[in-house]
């Protein structure tokens, strides 16, 4: 008996050691000294737990939450179709085709934003959409930070307004089985003010107007790097924005109005997109975000192997102790953010997801896990490649820049779940 607790007792903390090591990698962005990112921080971790024997490949397997995963690589599917039909860089032009002023640009801007991200990637938004404002502003002589901070801001914002609009979202959707309609109810409103906070604090917050932009962007003009101009972007094709938007509508369609399981509406919906004469499927799947795939399924496994060491149920448990309960709007709020800017949101999700419970609780911890995105400029990928693509452009944002922006917005939107879910 004794030796059976030893080795009990020897696998637990084997466990935890690689599960402190995976959410260290999830802080850092990666492993010092080797050459891993998340993804592969992530995978090593589920290496690690099934070689030790913590946890055999068939349970490894069980682990994994297949419907957010298929709903995941559909959606990955639908927006490289759009990407590949140009659809989101010709939004984006006719956006900067409008008559407006600076101020009603911003507005534009956020709204479509914050409107594509709730149906498509805000990623894939903000990778598409960066290059097109940066010539706006740069064209138009308007200081650029405030508009391409503005831009991963409602990105994040607009994709916590349905379940399908970020991956934290899929996932809380799933392994909640909360209803779209519902959810989609009563996420417009805070998300709808939100965006409508950060507009505002765009147009009269502090940031200053001028700085930003090299010296090299001012002095060529509205011109772009050579392979990140909206030119070198896939040229727009009707047909093909046509059939994506068709089907991306009808599952929407589906998840509204049919308890057909979402993630086999949208493998049908993925399955019609890639019968294509124009675009070659090894393309189409090109576009996916595999290492993100990878990222969940190693976080499930790593994720299952420390909850069956009962150490964070025992935390929960000592935190209700203290009336700190996580399905309580405050403590879960609370949980959501800090967690969210450690570890990046989708972790954090994996994390509390499995001591929260209800409807109320899904909706508040998929907007509070959003909006704490934006308040650090590492804390959401979105922000990053804005970021990535905008230097590129000449055009250099650095954290004070981003937090002069993120951190109030970031607060105000809290406030603002705080006080239409309590």
């Amino acid at each position: 008996m004794n030796q059976l607790l030893h080795d009990a007792s020897g696998l637990n903390a084997g466990i935890v050691v690689i599960f402190v090591l995976v959410y260290a990698g999830m802080v850092l962005g990666g492993l010092p000294h080797v050459k891993l990112n998340r993804a592969g921080v992530a995978l090593l971790g589920a290496i690690g737990v099934i070689g030790m024997g913590a946890i055999s490949t068939e349970d490894a397997a069980r682990t994994v939450d297949l419907p957010t995963m298929l709903l995941l690589f559909s959606f990955m599917v639908v927006s490289a179709q759009m990407r590949l039909g140009g659809f989101y860089v010709a939004v984006t032009r006719r956006v900067a085709a409008l008559r407006l002023g600076r101020n009603g640009l911003l507005g534009a801007l956020i709204g479509v934003s914050g409107a594509l991200s709730a149906i498509f990637s805000n990623d894939i938004i903000c990778l598409a959409m960066t290059p097109v404002v940066v010539q706006l502003c740069l064209q138009r002589q308007l200081n650029p930070v405030p508009f391409l901070v503005g831009l991963a801001c409602a990105a994040n914002i607009g994709s916590a307004a349905t379940l399908i609009g970020n991956p934290q979202n899929m996932l809380i959707g799933s392994v909640l089985q909360l209803h779209f309609g519902d959810y989609l109810r009563q996420a417009l409103l805070p998300v709808g003010l939100s965006l409508a906070v950060l507009w505002a604090w765009l147009v009269w917050g502090p940031q200053p107007r001028t700085a930003g932009i090299t010296a090299t962007a001012v002095g060529q003009g509205a011109a772009l790097p050579e392979g990140l101009g909206p030119l070198q972007s896939p040229p727009f094709d009707a047909w093909q924005t046509t059939k994506g938007l068709l089907v991306a509508g009808a599952l929407v369609g589906v998840f509204l109005l049919t308890d057909w399981p979402r993630e086999v509406a949208a493998l049908v919906g993925a399955g019609v997109l890639l019968l294509s004469r124009r675009f070659h499927s090894s393309h189409v799947m090109g576009f996916v975000d595999w290492e993100l795939l990878v990222l969940f399924a190693g976080l499930f496994v790593v994720n299952h192997a420390f909850a069956s060491t009962g150490l964070a149920s025992d935390a929960v448990t000592l935190l209700a102790a203290q009336g700190m309960h996580l399905n309580e709007p405050g403590p879960l709020l609370v949980a959501g953010v800090v967690l969210s800017n450690l570890v990046s949101n989708v972790p954090a999700v994996m994390l509390l997801l499995p001591h929260v419970q209800g409807p109320q609780a899904g909706l508040t911890l998929a907007l509070v896990s959003t909006f704490a995105g934006n308040l650090l400029l590492v804390g959401s990928i979105a922000n990053l490649i804005v970021v990535d693509l905008a230097e590129k452009s000449g055009v250099l944002i650095d954290w004070r820049d981003h937090a002069r922006i993120g951190v109030p917005v970031t607060l105000l939107s809290l406030a603002v779940v705080w006080a239409t879910l309590r």
